[in-house]
């Protein structure tokens, strides 16, 4: 009996097949794209198709990135890649690493080539990157006068500023001398002295926006010393002008929202801005008006009347001060003297005097003693109301 295999061991085995053959590992594959899903992961999953059979394809995020145009239903192109098997289901599929419209593989091969060209020469560089005004009053526009592209920036802009000057160089967007044209559209409204250009067109296949992948339209928006913004096709679109310009649009209306300054909300700053001014000034006058008083005060603090004023107060002030004290000085000496004439009243002799006491002196000696006097001797007697004249009659010691 033959051995057995899991199913397992079968798929692993077949995988290990695929990968040990050298033409799967990098093939390239042409057909119609079906069963398209974009997933949310930012992976692709279709399945190519063409009248013999069908191939089931997934193309990673990372790879996907890379995509210059946006893949459709029924679109004929060339999926390159590896096929390998997915052990899980037991399925074989095709690996994308890379998708090119079917025709356009030579357009592809050129657009990759001048690009390489132009980034070793530091056209792409940052450094060279011109800021878009914020405040654009004219801007020149280089697309053809009619179709969407023209229209949505014309609709967007006047929404958003109806002010704003739209100046437009019909240009040749596709087709022979389309590059040409475009080139001098941008080196014209350099020349008239725009403030910014938008260059683009709406979208389409490689071959319709082709225009904006020639090395004369790269130079002319290098060397314009207008910024440039590059507004062509859809937003997964990607042409050389879009690395060259100073700013690339996603989209044609992008365009005019980036570059075209919205009035209302303008407006709506500058009265903010009005207000705010306006407060500050109160707030700077009040400040200033507090400024002045307290100079003013000052001032008149230090003026030769306010001096004068306040030594005539301190003289005033003095000047009660020393009447006080006066005052009270006179108060209490007249107190004093009061307290020292009642003690003398006390004291005096005529204060004795009017209690029956009498004052007697004989040749101008006050008597103090009988032997002071003799009889027949003179002696004055003196009252508390006058002087009695008297002689002595008799004389008793006690």
């Amino acid at each position: 009996m033959s051995e057995i295999y899991s199913v397992g061991q079968v798929n692993t085995y077949i995988k290990r097949m695929f990968s040990q053959d050298f033409m799967l590992r990098s093939i390239s594959v042409k057909g119609e794209i079906s069963n398209l899903k974009y997933h949310s992961s930012g992976h692709i999953y279709f399945t190519m198709k063409d009248e013999t059979g069908t191939l089931s394809c997934i193309m990673f995020q990372s790879a996907a990135r890379t995509l210059t145009f946006r893949l459709q239903e029924g679109m004929q192109v060339v999926t390159s890649g590896a096929i390998e098997v997915y052990e899980r289901d037991g399925k074989y599929q095709l690996y994308a690493r890379k998708i090119v419209q079917q025709g356009a593989g030579d357009l592809y091969a050129r657009f990759e080539a001048l690009k390489q060209e132009l980034s070793e020469m530091g056209m792409f560089d940052e450094s060279y990157k011109k800021p878009i005004p914020k405040y654009a009053k004219r801007i020149g526009i280089v697309t053809a006068p009619t179709g969407a592209a023209v229209q949505d920036i014309i609709n967007i802009a006047t929404r958003r500023n109806p002010y704003v000057q739209l100046i437009l160089y019909p240009a040749l967007v596709q087709g022979e001398g389309a590059a040409q044209s475009v080139a001098d559209g941008i080196q014209a409204l350099e020349r008239l002295g725009v403030d910014v250009i938008i260059a683009g067109r709406g979208g389409g296949s490689i071959e319709d926006l082709w225009a904006f992948n020639e090395e004369i339209v790269a130079r002319a928006i290098f060397s314009c010393s207008v910024p440039v913004v590059s507004a062509v096709g859809h937003e997964t679109d990607t042409t050389i002008a879009d690395f060259v310009a100073d700013l690339r649009a996603p989209t044609p209306s992008a365009a005019a929202e980036l570059t075209v300054f919205d009035y209302a909300e303008f407006a709506a700053h500058l009265e903010d801005m009005k207000e705010g001014l306006h407060q500050q000034m109160l707030h700077n006058l009040r400040l200033i008006r507090n400024q002045h008083k307290q100079l003013l005060l000052r001032m008149q603090a230090q003026s030769p009347g306010a001096k004068i004023r306040e030594q005539k107060m301190i003289y005033v002030n003095l000047t009660e001060q020393l009447q006080r004290c006066m005052r009270e000085l006179i108060m209490h000496n007249k107190h004093r003297l009061q307290m020292q004439i009642t003690e003398m009243e006390a004291l005096s002799p005529l204060a004795r005097l009017q209690g029956g006491y009498v004052y007697a002196s004989a040749k101008g000696s006050p008597l103090t003693k009988v032997s002071q006097v003799k009889e027949e001797d003179e002696i004055k007697l003196q009252l508390s109301d006058g002087i009695v004249h008297t002689k002595v009659t008799g004389v008793e010691e006690a």
